[in-house]
């Protein structure tokens, strides 16, 4: 039994991800294809089952071989019926009937969720949760997604919403989110949240700074302009960042009080921002938060990068 392997697909909007790993959760062997969008998403679960198999038969293994396979994707997913509905960037606009299709395309378990909780899992399991049965992940990326692991499970809440840390409202009269409420966490704190608080700041911003003078040049910022030129002691830029953590470190400190994970792990793309924004988020934290939460609960980098949705995927299976 032990030398069953576990398969790892974490689908993307451009890529799918495959890795082959060990009960462990180590790598053993992993490729990726491109998604194809097109009509209506048609493609993508076809490719999945073609190219798994596909793989199968030029590393010599047979489905019995696994234990089963894992996958994280976008959209709302039912984990028991195995089917994700709203994944716009796939084009899965109807409810699609994954785990059925999977399991009779490769005769292997089928097993799915969010693709925030699974990378959730993933930091959790082999990356910096340090496999605590207590953790929470933030992932900072085009919007903010998370994954709540409480007493080793992954929390979901009634209508599978639990981990929503995107949609913690954070700044009550602030921008509208595409949910449909004000002042979520998403709206200043995703890469384009970043780029929107910069922004805004810019308008009364009245001293010497390259962000302004950038923006008033009607030049495209990124969150990564914004984080770089803070780190060369923009002005402009320290306050957007300062802005930025102050609600991350706000979102951290209710999550904190709520629930006292071992550690709150932040991860996606404006997490590339390492130390300089880990150490921020966590001086707004310790204000937040109170004596016995700021002393047990830890602020850390995520560790995984994008291996974390294979490795999380494929714990699913296990």
């Amino acid at each position: 039994m032990m030398d069953k392997k576990l398969l790892g697909i974490d689908l993307g909007g451009t890529t799918v991800k495959f890795a082959i790993l060990t009960q462990n959760g180590e790598i053993q062997q992993k490729w990726s294809i491109d998604t194809n969008i097109l009509d209506e998403g048609t493609h993508i679960v076809p490719d999945i089952v073609e190219s798994i198999n596909h793989h199968l038969a030029l590393y010599e293994m047979k489905p019995e071989q696994f234990i089963g396979i894992g996958m994280g994707t976008p959209g709302s997913v039912d984990i028991t019926e195995g089917t994700v509905i709203g994944a716009y960037n796939l084009n899965w606009k109807t409810l699609q009937p994954v785990k059925e299709l999977i399991e009779k395309g490769t005769g292997i378990p089928f097993f799915i969720d969010n693709d925030a909780n699974v990378a959730a899992l993933g930091e959790r399991w082999k990356g910096a949760g340090e496999n605590d049965p207590d953790v929470v992940f933030v992932t900072l990326g085009t919007g903010v997604g998370g994954g709540i692991v409480m007493n080793g499970q992954l929390l979901h809440g009634v209508a599978g919403c639990a981990g929503e840390i995107g949609h913690i409202t954070v700044d009550p009269d602030g921008f509208e989110c595409t949910c449909g409420k004000r002042g979520c966490l998403e709206t200043v704190a995703s890469a384009t949240g970043v780029v929107r608080v910069a922004r805004q700041l810019a308008e009364e911003y009245a001293g010497g700074s390259e962000l302004k003078a950038r923006l008033d040049n009607g030049e495209d910022i990124t969150s990564k302009d914004v984080f770089e030129l803070a780190a060369k002691n923009d002005d402009l830029a320290l306050r957007v960042v300062d802005k930025v953590t102050f609600y991350l470190g706000l979102a951290c400190g209710n999550i904190g009080n709520t629930l006292n994970p071992s550690a709150i792990i932040i991860g996606g793309g404006v997490s590339a921002a390492g130390e300089f924004l880990r150490s921020r988020v966590e001086a707004y934290f310790e204000q937040f938060t109170f004596p016995q939460v700021r002393n047990s609960t830890k602020i850390k980098l995520a560790e995984l990068g994008n291996e974390a949705g294979v490795i999380g995927a494929a714990s699913l299976a296990r």
